[in-house]
This record gives structure tokens, sequence and C-alpha cells, in this order.
């Protein structure tokens, strides 16, 4: 909670500003008490014991301690961070947020069927991609002091390939307990029937019965496989199992391709969601419009996911209201901070965006198109090559589950150190049915895969193409606030370009075409690239703070040696005719994997920006008009304009 005591001396100056006015302006909310509650969010219903606080807001959050007052306006906000990976999903009355992978299997009976929507897309690693990897490869290796790829080390006194061993070893072995296939089948509704299905399941979970041709098998007829699977039971479902596995986001976008529609993408995130909020939060559908949502939204979506977003939370989830925030400004103050180039690593997409006093600059944006994922196959492609994976079947591709081992291995053994890093782990293979396969054995050069964050040639860039853009193309910008200016109408668009949308108001009035905010993907190392976020901003006192205000969120984040590695890194990128000296990357007060979900309970609580809530009633009828031709602005206005009460 130390953040919110650091954020709420913001709220307080805010009301100070606006109380000035002494009884006119309490006068004023009486008389549009009725409005006010109209555009503000659904916040549980005030009490007589928290009443002072809604008429002198200013003396209650001097007296109210932070826990207070994310008890009293948290318990009705549900703030949901989605990425290409994960989901983070929580009241902002909870200290950490339910953390869900973001995927769904659906039963199939396609024929020939795929294990993955996007397995068709999957493209082989060219000749000159692996010579690029293996010319990586040996620059880290320089650089880390340890052997180049083809080298072996004459004092090792270990061999380089093991397979499964028995016996005792010098190396500490942290084992994981293998994960468990996951049970399709619908819960029988007979109670007779679910006792005999519940012992039958431990002793035959991983037997691979033919389906309708055991008739000796009991209770056969009355099984029935699951309309769907969501979250980790959806990558531990095994291969031979009738589903298909959906991520409907990739890469920091929707994942709209041929193979996976548009319509199919968003029914995929509605049922997901909904799924969320029955089974972790426990909200009820017919209760929802006395909720509201913050969105923390990445900074690589563009501006009609958005709005689609905006439209699944409003008018299929039937939330009361939503906000929409970006990522790195909920990081900042998810940190507690008012100025910081925010680096967002998460599963499989870097962002990086500066913010200053409180707004983003969104010139400065950019977008790697790697995260920890391709770390985790980096690691698996560095121990084939030196023969020390088992000879097993691991596709990270096919077989989610065997990305789920990797991930873990990843975060348990690699760090970024100098010298040879080895250890002695247990591996686990994955076939069919049959239960999980143990194979211990000594992984080596665990140091080189997170340094790929620095030399990307290393990860191979995405063995998926990216999405389609063109289907991102609006000309409706959300985060620009234009309807002041006078522009001249387009020629080649109507009144009604979106009839289903606006209910009959002119769309696009006065709106000419204009790119949308910068994304530039880059294909550069982090250091390269947080040195062009920051020297992009044209201005060496805002330079010198920002590269001493470093921000690392994400759960890459938590890599050991990363924080060292990138100061240092930075620190050589900088050229040398820029008067910086100093590179500083700031500790995080939490958790780095939940820092923007904090930053967004934080916002959404001490609501800082009441014009941006937008009320599900105003969303469905006239889209992003409200009221007198007003545009919904978003967390880069809003929270610009908060911010400037610091120093006032």
């Amino acid at each position: 909670m130390v953040e919110l005591c650091s954020l709420s001396v913001s709220n307080c100056k805010e009301i100070k500003k606006h109380s000035r006015h002494g009884n006119k302006e309490r006068t004023h909310y009486q008389r549009n008490k009725s409005k006010e509650r109209k555009k503000t969010p659904n916040f549980a219903k005030p009490s007589p014991s928290n009443l002072q606080h809604l008429l002198f807001p200013m003396d209650y959050l001097k007296s109210a301690l932070p826990s207070q007052i994310m008890s009293e306006r948290g318990s009705n906000l549900v703030v949901i961070n989605p990425g290409s990976a994960n989901i983070r999903i929580g009241m902002a009355s909870q200290d950490t947020p339910f953390n869900v992978p973001h995927c769904i299997a659906r039963h199939t009976k396609q024929i020939p069927r795929r294990n993955v929507i996007d397995q068709m897309l999957n493209n082989q690693v060219t000749t000159a991609q692996h010579m690029e990897r293996e010319k990586a490869y040996d620059v880290i290796a320089s650089l880390l002091k340890i052997p180049f790829l083809d080298e072996e080390t004459p004092s090792n006194s270990f061999p380089r390939k093991m397979g499964r061993v028995d016996g005792q070893n010098p190396h500490t072995i942290r084992k994981h307990l293998p994960f468990t296939w996951s049970n399709v089948y619908e819960e029988a509704t007979n109670l007779s029937v679910s006792l005999e299905t519940s012992s039958k399941a431990e002793t035959s979970e991983f037997l691979d019965p033919k389906e309708g041709t055991d008739s000796k098998e009991p209770n056969a007829s009355e099984r029935k496989f699951k309309e769907f699977i969501c979250g980790e039971e959806a990558l531990r479902i095994s291969p031979t199992e009738p589903y298909c596995l959906c991520r409907p986001i990739r890469r920091g976008h929707l994942n709209i391709s041929l193979h996976y529609p548009m319509q199919q993408v968003l029914d995929d995130l509605h049922t997901i969601w909904d799924w969320i909020l029955i089974e972790k939060l426990h909200i009820p559908r017919n209760e929802r419009n006395m909720y509201s949502a913050v969105l923390v939204l990445p900074e690589t979506f563009d501006n009609r996911e958005i709005k689609e977003i905006l439209s699944l939370v409003l008018r299929d989830l039937c939330f009361g209201s939503a906000v929409v925030h970006q990522e790195g400004l909920a990081a900042v103050f998810g940190n507690g901070l008012s100025t910081a180039c925010v680096v967002n690593i998460g599963a499989q997409v870097t962002s990086l965006i500066c913010i200053e006093d409180g707004g983003a600059l969104p010139s400065t944006g950019k977008t790697l198109p790697f995260g920890g994922e391709d770390i985790s196959r980096g690691l698996l492609w560095t121990q084939r090559h030196h023969q020390t994976w088992p000879q097993i079947r691991t596709d990270v591709l096919t077989k989610p589950i065997d990305l789920l081992m990797l991930n873990q291995l990843k975060e348990t053994y690699c760090e970024i150190k100098e010298g040879e890093l080895d250890a002695v782990a247990v591996v686990h293979s994955y076939e069919e049915k049959v239960p999980a396969g143990s194979h211990k054995t000594r992984l080596t050069a665990l140091n080189v895969p997170p340094m790929g964050l620095f030399y990307p040639m290393l990860l191979v860039p995405d063995v998926y193409p990216p999405p389609p853009r063109t289907w991102f193309h609006d000309y409706e910008d959300m985060l620009e606030e234009t309807w002041h200016i006078d522009f001249s109408r387009r020629s080649d668009m109507s009144d009604t370009f979106y009839p289903n949308v606006n209910a009959g108001l002119p769309m696009w009035e006065s709106y000419p075409v204009f790119s949308t905010k910068p994304k530039k993907e880059e294909k550069v190392g982090l250091a390269e690239a947080i040195t062009n976020c920051i020297l992009s901003t044209g201005r060496i006192d805002i330079q010198r703070k920002l590269f001493c205000s470093i921000q690392l969120v994400g759960g890459v984040a938590l890599t050991n040696g990363l924080v060292a590695a990138t100061e240092e890194r930075v620190l050589h990128a900088i050229p040398p005719n820029e008067a910086i000296d100093t590179v500083e990357v700031l500790q995080s007060r939490t958790n780095p994997t939940f820092v923007p979900w904090r930053g967004g309970a934080i916002l959404g609580v001490l609501d800082l920006g009441r014009d941006a809530w937008i009320a599900r009633e105003d969303w469905i009828q006239n889209g992003i008009h409200v009221g007198s031709n007003r545009k919904y602005k978003d967390s880069y206005y809003l929270q610009a304009q908060a911010m400037c009460y610091l120093n006032s």
C-alpha cells in the first residue's frame, strides 16, 4: 500500500484545487448529483459511516488509511490486464490478482484436427536464421567468458551428454512435480456415477481408451466431453484428445488470421473472461451491472482493438461502466513514480514507453517482438545443440504442456552471470496420455538464453508470422482529443460508415486520415531500444532523469542478474557524444508481474479522471460520442492532467 500513500497526495491536491470555490462547488454538486451519478462508476453504495468522504473528500483522504480506501472503493471495481500469454484479473481491493493463462481449448470434430489454432502458420527456421543464431551465441559466450558454441571445456568433470541417470549427484537438484493431464470429461450429474468416475479417474487418468469402443468400461456411454476448457487446464490437455487450443491474443495483438476469424477471437475472449469472472471472482452475470471495470491494456493495442475490448466488457460482459488505462502509465502508478522509462517484458512481446510527470510520451513508444516464451525456446535450442537434452519429443508449438515445463525450467535455473552456469535438473516428457517421464540431466549454458534479450537473433524471431495488420486500420483515434480542430471531411467516407454503432450520428465528422499512435516494432536488442526510446525525447534534462529511472516490469523482470546487465549494456549503448554518464534501473516495490495491474487498481480507486469513465448505455448507443460531441479521453490525457497537481 506504499504506492497508494504516495499517489493519494495528487488526489488530495486535485480535490483541494476544486474545493477553493467552497460552498459554490457543493451547491453545484447538489444540483447536478443525478447527472454525476450517471457518469461515475458503480461503486458500492455509500453508508452513513462513509458518506462524509463523498461530500468532503479532502478531509476524508487525509484521515483514512490506504487499506480503508482500497477496501471501500475497490469492492466493486474489477481490474483487467490482458496479455498474450496470461491475463491478470482481480478486484481492486485484492493485494494480488489471479494470473490465468490467456487461452481456451474447444472440443472439435474437425478432421484433420489441429492441436493449436495457429498450427498451420508455423514457419521453419531458415538456414540464414540458424547461422545468425549461432553467431549471436558466440558473441554472448565471449561476453560471459564461456566456451563458444562448438567448444568443449577440457576441465569439465561432467560429460556433455546425459540421459536418464540414477544415483547421487553433487549438484543440487530443484525438483518440480510433473504436470498432469487435464480431465476433459464433464462431471457426472448422478452422485453414484460421480463417485465411480472419480475413483476410476485416479487409476485410469493416463490410460488411452478408445472412445465408444470399450463396451465393458463402466459408465462409458455417460461420459461427455467438455465444450471448452480455459486457463492452465487448457494447456495440459493431451494431444490425442479432440481439442484445439486457441490464444485470442498473440504478440500483443488480437490473433486474427485466415484460420482464426475476428468473431471467433472475440467469442473466445468473452468465454475466457466470463469463465474467470464466474469461477475465480464469483461475479454472476446478473450482478455485473453493479461493477465497474478498469482495463489496463497493452501499449501494442491499436485503436480498433481498444474499441472491441470496450464493447466486449460493456456490451457482452455487462459491466456498468469501464475506463481504459495504458500499461505503461499504470506501471508508473503501480510503483508510486511520476517519471520513468517503462520496459514491459511480457511472454511474447516487449514494449517501451517514457512517462514524464505522469504523462505518457507516445512518440517514444517502441515494440520488440520477443519475450519470455522466446527465452524458453532459446533454452531448448541451447540444450539440444549441446546434446544435454534427453532423447524425448519436446514440441512447444503443438504440445503446450511442453512450453509449461520449459517456462518452469527457465524461471528456476536461468540467470545472467559471468562464467559457466550449469545445473542438474529433472526434465519431464509428456507422451499422449501416459504419466510423465522423469529424466535427470545436466543443463548447460543457462546464462545464454536470457541474454537473447540483448541479442534477439539468438531467439530467432517469431516462429509464427505476426497477425495481419490491415484489419486494424482505424481512422478514429481514441487517444487524441481532436474535436476542437476544424478539419475538412474526407470525400471517401459517408456519415453512416458504421451505422450500427453510432446510432445515426455522423461517426467520422470532420475527421481526416490519421496514422495511429506510433507502434514501432524494431528488431534491435533491449539496450539499444531503451537508449533510442529515451533519446527520442530530445531534451537533455528529461533524458538524464529517464536514464536514472528505468523501470522493468513483466515476468521476465524477475530474472536474476537482469538489472545489472541492463544498466551495463544501456550505458555502453549511449552514443559518446551524449552527455549521459549514469544509468539506473529502479527496484520494483512489488512483484514486477503485477505492477501494471496494481497501478490500474490505484487509478481506479482514486478515480482521478471522472471524464474517462464510460457508461454502458452511452457506449452501446453512441460509441465514442457522448453528449455534445465529446470524445472519451484515455489515460494519456487524464493522467497528465492529474499529475499536474503534484507540482501545483
